[in-house]
Formats: C-alpha cells, structure tokens, sequence
C-alpha cells in the first residue's frame, strides 16, 4: 500500500480555505439531506471491490426506505484538498474515507466526530494498528476499514539450500536460519541473509513494539518521547545485534533506496521485511508478476516475535471511514459505514487482495501464498503516535537518523535513543 502524505492544515486553516469546486463532476456534498447521503470512497474501491459498496448500500436503502447514496469516488493526490474546502463551506461529505497516516490533525481538530466502538460490526478484534490511528485523547473518531501489512519476504531456495523447509516459527530458529545462510554465503560480501538498510524504521519501531515500547506517549495533553525507556532500549539493542549480524545493505539510505529487488533476484538476499502490495515488485520494480521461475522460489512469513507463539508486530498502512463533525446526517452516516464493514463486505474487501479490518478474518486468503502470510502479520500491529505533529517527525528523519546511528556504531543505544526522545518530545510540542 503506498505511503499518503497527511495534508498540513488543521481545522482552523481549513476554515479559512476558498471554496473550490469539485472536480469530475460529482455533485456538491451540500445537495445531501435526509433524504441523501454522500459518501466519499477512494478509487480504489470502485476498481477493486465494487460489489462490496453495491451490497452495503442495498443494506443500508433496506434499512432506509427512499433514502438515496451518492457514492463519490475520489483521488488520494487531491481529497484532502477538497475535505478542507468541504469543511470551510459546511458542505462536508456524510463520510470520508482517510488513509490512516492522515487522521491525526483531523482529530485533532475536531473536524470529526466522536464514536462508539461498540456500535460498529467487530469491534472487539480490529486489527489494533488501525484503531490506534482513529484514536485520540482516548476518544474514537473513525472506523477502521482496511488494512496492508509488512511480512518477511524470502527465497526458498536459499531456505532450502542450507536445511531450511519451512519458515522458522520462533525468533531463535530465525536467528539459526541467518547464521546458515551467512555461513554458507557470506564469503560474498554483498550478500544479506536478511536485507535491512539501516534507515528503514518501520522494522525497528516493530522491536520496539515487540518488547512494550512505544516510541511516544500522551499524558495530560503533553506528548513524550519514550524511546529512552528501558524496553525500547533493549529492543534496539537486539534489533542492531541481528542487522549488523545478518545485513550488508547500505546503513545510510532507506528502504526504498535502492530496493532490494536486484540483489533478491540475483541471490544475494536471504530475505527482506516487505509490504504485502511489494510482492509484485522484487523483480520488477515497474509493476506486475513476477517471473515463474522468482515466483515457485519466493515465499514469506510474519516475523516471529521474542515471545513464543506470538509475531512481531507489524506497522499497518490502510484506510478508516470517519463521519465529519458537520455531517448533518450522521445517524444514517453510521449505518452506512456499519453495512460497509460488515463481516460479509469486509470478505469480500479481504478477497480482492487487502487485510480485512478484523483479526477473525484473517484466514479469507489463507490458500493464496502472496496474501495469507501479510493477513497473519496482521494479527500484532501497530501505529505512529497520534499527534498533530507526527509528520513533522518523520519530515525531520529522527528515526532514520537514530537508526544509522545505532548501526553504524556513531552512537550507542542509549545515547541515540535518548536524543531521539528529545527530539521527538519538541516537535510533537511545539504549538503550530
């Protein structure tokens, strides 16, 4: 799932927005009524699950007689744009989809209304990554719909060639199955048993979360950095021991630069920590399957965590449904999106290719090897912190920063870690 830039303008700012007009044609948001509710979906749903929004909405006009839903598909290079003029016109959608990385300032502001778990279907078992980016102030504020999750992408062959048959289902036995390939391969020195460049995070805010830490906290409106707390340190601890051990990727750029799909062809990667949508991309960088030959020899599984019978945690990228503070039908809005997430639609959303917003869905693509491994990673999740200011934290690369620090032996951990809190501290703080 590709990563959506939150848009920098909290409700406020939104207040003052010119209005602009729609493009494409959809009718304006004001038209709804009582007897109307416009609901704003990404493409992605009208490209990819339509019979999911054609039965919730065939529910939701059973349940409403001569109530009428206006479907208006959106972009996600321009919806933010639109909600924000929506919202300085009080001519708001009944609701919005949002990715979940773009929720923060919205709650934040207010601009979205406060829910109750409880009324919605699954409540009890949403995948926790996606409820913690519609949580705020230990309010709800949107429901959580969809999901993409990291796992770890591997080479069978590889696996196989030093005694390996199955993924290892424990840490320790992951940590045995990279000392053989290093053993075996190693001599080569661009060879990576598991590839982690040293800027990607996303793997190591998962140890942080495997052992209790998070990376901030919230406490009497004033946010905390926490990564200098005794259970992150030693997560990172053991998060550079297997990097430095098993990675010869580059410890100065990200994920994504360059991405491992050369060196994974080539059989020079044991294995990767990947999203479920990248899948398609190891061997071709532009897109579509990859070649038969790659295809029979690639496999991947969940991280497994430090503690037995469990998975590391996994960040989740996905999307929530929210229902705007100015919806003027926010009784219907609600029933909209309860059909929408219903278990029958969330199967058939899960079917397409996505992770259904309930871990009692996770076996929907139990038969498909390129989905079923990222549903069950989805189990343990979780999510940045909340707060207004997070994507000033990732603008300003202090987790990037910290991790090449660590793994480049420029800092201890303790050291890096405890700048980093600071850092993180003032910019979650500091008053826009």
């Amino acid at each position: 799932m590709k990563a959506r830039i939150i848009a920098a303008v909290a409700l406020a700012a939104a207040l003052s927005v010119v209005v602009s007009t729609a493009s494409g044609g959809n009718k304006s948001a004001s038209q709804a009524s009582a007897s109307k509710l416009v609901v704003w979906l990404q493409t992605d749903a009208q490209n990819g699950w339509p019979t999911a929004v054609a039965g919730a909405t065939s529910a939701f006009k059973a349940q409403h007689p001569g109530v009428d839903v206006e479907i208006q598909y959106q972009e996600w290079t321009t919806h933010l744009q639109k909600f924000d003029a929506s919202i300085a016109a009080n001519d708001v959608p009944d609701v919005i989809e949002m990715g979940n990385t773009e929720t923060s300032k919205y709650m934040a502001a207010r601009a979205l209304s406060a829910l109750k778990a409880k009324n919605y279907p699954n409540s009890q078992t949403w995948l926790s990554g996606l409820k913690q980016s519609c949580t705020s102030g230990g309010h709800l504020y949107c429901v959580p719909y969809y999901a993409g999750a990291r796992a770890v992408i591997y080479r069978k062959d590889l696996y196989r060639s030093v005694g390996v048959k199955a993924p290892p289902k424990t840490y320790a036995k992951f940590l045995a199955v990279g000392k053989k390939l290093m053993k075996k391969y190693g001599h080569n020195k661009n060879f990576s048993a598991f590839y982690e460049p040293g800027q990607n995070w996303y793997v190591a805010m998962s140890f942080v979360a495997d052992y209790g830490g998070q990376i901030a906290v919230s406490k009497g409106g004033r946010w905390q950095g926490t990564l200098n707390t005794p259970q992150a340190i030693q997560a990172l601890t053991v998060f550079k021991k297997m990097v430095r051990s098993f990675s010869r990727a580059s410890k100065t750029t990200d994920e994504a630069h360059p991405y491992p799909s050369i060196p994974f062809a080539k059989g020079r990667v044991g294995s990767f920590i990947g999203n479920g949508w990248e899948w398609p991309y190891v061997f071709n960088p532009k897109g579509g399957a990859a070649p038969k030959s790659f295809a029979k020899r690639m496999g991947a599984y969940p991280m497994p965590s430090h503690i037995p019978g469990r998975y590391t945690p996994t960040f989740l990228g996905g999307s929530d449904l929210a229902i705007p503070a100015q919806s003027k039908d926010k009784q219907l809005a609600a029933d909209w999106i309860k059909a929408f997430t219903s278990s029958n639609s969330e199967t058939i959303i899960a079917k397409a290719g996505n992770i259904a917003n309930t871990t009692t869905l996770v076996n929907v693509n139990k038969s498909n090897p390129a989905l079923a491994p990222f549903a069950k990673a989805a189990k343990y999740s979780w999510f940045v912190p909340t707060a207004p200011n997070w994507v000033n934290v990732e603008n300003a690369n202090v987790l990037k920063n910290m991790c090449t620090a660590i793994l480049t032996n420029r800092s201890s951990v303790a050291k890096a870690a405890g700048k980093a809190s600071s850092q993180i501290t003032k910019i979650l703080n500091t008053k826009s």
